[in-house]
């Protein structure tokens, strides 16, 4: 399968499903250092996730979207509890993966695309909120799941409130840049000598999505809070 240069994740997780290749993702964005992501972070098993996503999959049922599966971990669990899941990704190679690793139903799929269909349980892990990019774009989401959500369906969410990585002041504030929300970040992924375009990434404090859910329409839980300023919230259509 030939793999557009840009498919970073799904040249990444293909690799290393097929050949054992474990080269790391690599990640920059001009506001923090370099970071990475080890590919084989992405075939987790269940007891190997983070107590915010195994509260997720537990909570999960009647017919699931998972958004943004990358390798189908998260769908391939649901699965094999009899659970009836769709694993949904842009990346051609992480939906390849995912159909190899035995998940039945794949699709090369744009969220924001998805229409005719309605789900019971909407699963958008790993800052599920990062496809969201930038704030002002919060009331077109909130205007998508609902066209895609059943009457009494839920959206299970997690993303990070980055407070913690400015520097504080003395009277207790942080420093940011005061013409933009301090969650909206800009990526490129690389893999090997490949790189993705910049793109828009939003990590969303929990106060903020919940009162961006209160003025769509939704309520917003907080249901669990992991050790990394991170959480998982339910949103429901009200």
């Amino acid at each position: 399968m030939n793999l557009n240069s840009t498919d970073i994740f799904g040249q990444a997780v293909l690799d290393f499903f097929l050949k054992g290749n474990a080269t790391d993702i690599r990640v920059k964005s001009q506001d923090f250092d370099e970071d990475v992501i080890p590919v084989n972070y992405l075939f987790r098993a269940y007891k190997e996730m983070p107590k915010i996503e195994q509260r997720a999959l537990d909570l999960s049922e009647g017919k699931i979207l998972d958004v943004g599966c990358c390798a189908g971990s998260h769908a391939l669990h649901l699965q094999n509890q009899n659970k009836d899941v769709l694993a949904i990704d842009v990346s051609e190679g992480a939906i390849k993966t995912t159909k190899l690793r035995g998940v039945k139903k794949a699709e090369v799929q744009d969220f924001y695309q998805l229409k005719n269909q309605k789900f019971d349980t909407v699963l958008m892990l790993m800052n599920g909120s990062g496809i969201v990019g930038k704030l002002k774009n919060l009331t077109q989401f909130f205007q998508h799941l609902r066209t895609i959500l059943k009457p009494e369906g839920k959206v299970l969410l997690d993303s990070s409130d980055l407070r913690y990585l400015f520097d504080a002041e003395e009277d207790g504030g942080i420093w940011v840049n005061p013409n933009q929300y301090y969650g909206e970040l800009t990526y490129q992924i690389g893999y090997k000598n490949n790189w993705s375009p910049p793109f828009d990434w939003l990590y969303i404090d929990f106060n903020s999505l919940a009162l961006a859910a209160k003025s769509n329409g939704f309520s917003c839980d907080l249901l669990e809070e992991g050790e990394h300023y991170d959480y998982l919230a339910m949103l429901k259509p009200s």
